[in-house]
């Protein structure tokens, strides 16, 4: 997972390069803030959330809990 800044109003799409299952979840591992939550992603599969906000957004993986990335969203 990486570390980026967007700005507001972007939607970012996270595909799945790999062949394990991923899943893209806001927060800090291990508990889910509910900003948002993609389903299981296999390879290939993409999954997009728009960023209306400002802020700075940490992620994880619920399948691999080490792998944790962090979006910082400007005006």
């Amino acid at each position: 997972l990486e570390s980026f800044t967007v700005s507001a109003g972007a939607t970012v799409t996270w595909t799945n390069r790999d062949g394990a299952p991923h899943t893209t979840t806001s927060g800090v591992p291990p508990e889910p803030d509910g900003s948002w939550d993609s389903p299981l992603l296999n390879q290939n599969q993409e999954f997009g959330f728009t960023f209306n906000q400002p802020g700075v957004f940490p992620y994880w993986c619920r399948v691999h809990p080490f792998m944790t990335g962090v979006i910082t969203v400007e005006r």
